[in-house]
């Protein structure tokens, strides 16, 4: 099997761009492929959500496989709430049989906040443990202990916020990278200053940290994550600038632009999330002066 471009681009020291394609709620998935298609060559990784904010949507392993078919390196996420220590193991060995060799482990909301609440959550694991079985898989072994018929190589990743005064939740990332995180994509980050106390905090871990970014559209949808969103905070000073744009959604490009000039210095690179399609993000790289070569 071809070893992953992306694991080896994050073992170089080039600053590394992944952007998130959210699995169609349905079987078309044309929307999810043209999103893909404006990013192709403009990012080293495609992260394919795993049913995001607990909303039921198309497979992870599904549409990573057909955006694998037209040539984009996927990193599919995989949560802890939906599945059992066994089927947890099938997607991922399933997953590695189809070429998508990256993945991304994560504890996942929690199902009252999705669209099915009565949903019964499973988290027969937590992201520490789901870390520990991709690591005994790529050695050979299932959870249990039992020899594997070929282990997958893998390239395992994992998620953190970036509030280094929160000591449980910063105890939790460097059990994350003792169990194996080869790469971390964080929170979606607006205080340089948090950040960087966060960079200095976890620097002793030596793992690739990749930015999350959240381009903001309103002054509106910046008040919603502060209230909603755990681990996001987007200043008053921010706030004001996106009030008083005359075009909010460019104003929301330039700062996430200078937050990327910014981060440049300080990680290893981004990870954009943006708030509907990636019709933006083509703009928002060449504000930045980034692109991949």
């Amino acid at each position: 099997m071809m070893q992953s471009t992306f694991g080896e681009k994050l073992n170089s020291n080039k600053f590394i761009i992944t952007a998130e394609i959210s699995p169609p709620k349905g079987v078309n998935t044309s929307a999810a492929l043209e999103d893909a298609q404006i990013l192709k060559g403009l990012v080293d990784a495609l992260n394919i959500t795993d049913n995001q904010r607990a909303v039921m949507r198309m497979s992870p392993l599904a549409l990573g496989k057909l955006l694998l078919n037209e040539g984009h390196e996927v990193i599919m996420q995989m949560t802890c709430r939906d599945r059992n220590r066994l089927a947890i193991q099938s997607d991922i060995l399933g997953a590695a049989a189809l070429g998508i060799q990256n993945i991304c482990l994560m504890s996942g909301d929690y199902t009252t906040n999705g669209d099915h609440p009565g949903a019964k959550p499973v988290y027969d694991l937590d992201s520490v443990q789901l870390l520990s079985i991709a690591q005994k898989m790529k050695n050979g072994f299932d959870f249990s202990g039992n020899e594997l018929e070929g282990a997958p190589e893998l390239v395992v990743g994992a998620v953190s916020n970036t509030d280094s005064s929160q000591p449980m939740q910063m105890m939790k990332l460097e059990k994350k990278v003792k169990m194996g995180a080869q790469f971390i994509q964080t929170q979606a980050v607006y205080d340089i200053g948090q950040f960087e106390e966060f960079m200095d905090y976890v620097g002793h871990l030596a793992v690739p940290v990749l930015a999350g970014l959240i381009p903001l559209k309103s002054a509106n949808a910046a008040r919603f994550m502060n209230k909603n969103i755990p681990g996001v905070k987007v200043g008053d000073e921010l706030i004001a600038r996106m009030e008083h744009a005359d075009d909010p959604v460019h104003e929301g490009l330039m700062i996430c632009a200078e937050t990327i000039g910014m981060l440049k210095k300080i990680c290893r690179g981004v990870h954009i999330m943006p708030i509907g399609q990636h019709l933006n993000t083509p703009k928002l790289l060449e504000m930045a002066g980034l692109s991949v070569k």
